[in-house]
């Protein structure tokens, strides 16, 4: 049986990536149903060129916890993670790609990290290589280090998209192209807590990346610019007392 309000909620975009969906959903049992908590699956297929709606449609039958949909038309990793949070129910969300490279066995510790913040970010820095080659790993290193200058952050893996958060880090997010890279600064700029743990890179399973160099190093750029600017121009105000 399905749970109306799960303590958590996985939400993960899907593009082109059939081969791993079963061994995904798996994993996920496996690292999840000893904790005896409740949770769901949100899978948002960003319109697949493959068979991964076919086989989305196939595991969701299976097990109520797992629901999907497919987008009309392809809208990207952001629009597709905005998606799913939207549709998600749980107290806690968790944000992991589809590939495999994300652990599901790392959840615990995620789950763990929580109990003292309010957004805990996944960083690779430590066992990258194993999962990568070389191109990416320099990539990414490059990546990071242009954002944190500009940005003004000291997030180590700004480009794991593995993260997990409270429901009410996402109540007032500012959704836009590129948005899932900064979450962790979008974040903070509404005063919510972050912090980074470790996790593990596992080699992709199945498939091929559907990220390149160019999207590490340039595609985030304008996107950037306008995270830099949101930290400089919002303000925050909470009200103290009302009357009436």
């Amino acid at each position: 049986m399905s749970d109306k309000n799960p303590i958590l909620s996985l939400v993960i975009p899907c593009y082109n990536e059939e081969g791993n969906l079963p061994k995904l959903i798996e994993a996920i049992r496996t690292s999840l149903e000893p904790l005896k908590i409740s949770y769901e699956v949100v899978i948002t297929d960003d319109c697949s060129k493959d068979n991964s709606w076919k086989v989305l449609k196939e595991l969701a039958e299976k097990d109520p916890r797992i629901r999907v949909q497919k987008f009309e038309f392809n809208c990207g990793e952001s629009a597709a993670s905005f998606a799913g949070m939207k549709a998600s129910h749980g107290k806690y969300i968790v944000t992991m790609d589809a590939d495999l490279q994300n652990d599901p066995k790392d959840l615990p510790a995620f789950l763990k990290a929580l109990e003292n913040y309010d957004c805990v970010c996944g960083t690779r820095v430590k066992v990258r290589s194993e999962g990568d080659h070389f191109i990416r790993v320099a990539s990414s290193r490059i990546a990071n280090a242009v954002r944190n200058k500009l940005s003004g952050e000291k997030i180590s893996d700004a480009g794991c998209t593995y993260r997990a958060f409270k429901r009410e880090c996402i109540d007032n997010l500012k959704f836009f192209k590129g948005m899932h890279r900064f979450l962790p600064t979008l974040f903070k700029i509404e005063g919510h807590t972050v912090t980074e743990i470790e996790v593990s890179n596992n080699p992709r399973f199945a498939g091929q990346s559907n990220y390149g160099v160019w999207n590490r190093l340039f595609a985030s750029f304008y996107d950037l610019l306008a995270v830099r600017w949101m930290k400089k121009r919002m303000f925050k105000f909470k009200v103290a007392e009302r009357i009436n």
